[in-house]
């Protein structure tokens, strides 16, 4: 498309003759302000044929800047979520992060949509409305972690330490699985589960959560 572009803008009309051999020499012209009337026509349309060329270069100059930022976008879309979230500084959506280190840090609404969470450590981190979606948290370090109103659907946060972690209104819809997960103190209030699944942690379901004083088991309405 931009080498289109560039074509079709380097191929501007050439400049067509303004002037003619006059047919009848022998003619007298009118004059105004000491030019004959032809030279008056001839200066007004080299002048409109000047803004005219003007205003075509400068439409070419701005498709082509539009194609190239177009271009770099789509040839890197790692660009279009640079920043992962409103408190984050690095690209976290859709990157494998196996092992990293976010413990402490807040990262609220940060974007990690199927991202490779393994192992990593969120220790203490604020993940308010933050997105796993369809990301891989086996054995990731989420204790006393604010998980509030995070989105786990899809998710695999099997094998992961959320001990005393704060879940409060997190989404875990579809297969999302905590299958061998430390959910001890843990506070699910409010966290829509399958069936299987809150049968499963009601089995394991243990301790209070420190933040809000809630049994565990008590937020997830076991028996």
């Amino acid at each position: 498309m931009a080498l289109l572009n560039v074509s079709l803008c380097s191929k501007l009309p050439p400049k067509p003759p303004l002037s003619s051999p006059n047919p009848h020499p022998s003619r007298q012209h009118l004059s105004l302000s000491g030019y004959s009337a032809p030279q008056v026509v001839k200066n007004h349309l080299e002048a409109s044929r000047n803004v005219v060329l003007s205003l075509g270069d400068s439409v070419c100059k701005a498709s082509l800047i539009a194609l190239l930022s177009a271009s770099l976008f789509v040839a890197n879309p790692a660009l279009a979520f640079k920043g992962g979230g409103p408190y984050g500084s690095e690209v976290t959506r859709g990157q494998d992060l196996t092992g990293k280190d976010f413990s402490g840090k807040t990262l609220i609404k940060q974007d990690f949509k199927t991202s490779i969470l393994r192992q990593t450590n969120f220790r203490g981190a604020k993940l308010l409305g933050a997105s796993f979606f369809d990301a891989d948290l086996t054995g990731a370090d989420l204790s006393d972690a604010d998980l509030r109103g995070v989105d786990f659907s899809l998710a695999n946060v099997t094998k992961a330490n959320l001990s005393n972690a704060l879940l409060e209104g997190a989404l875990a819809t579809g297969n999302t699985s905590f299958k061998g997960s430390n959910i001890t103190g843990a506070d699910f209030t409010d966290v829509p589960l399958r069936e299987d699944q809150r049968e499963y942690l009601c089995k394991i379901a243990d301790g209070v959560n420190p933040t809000t004083g809630n049994p565990t088991r008590e937020t997830l309405l076991c028996n």
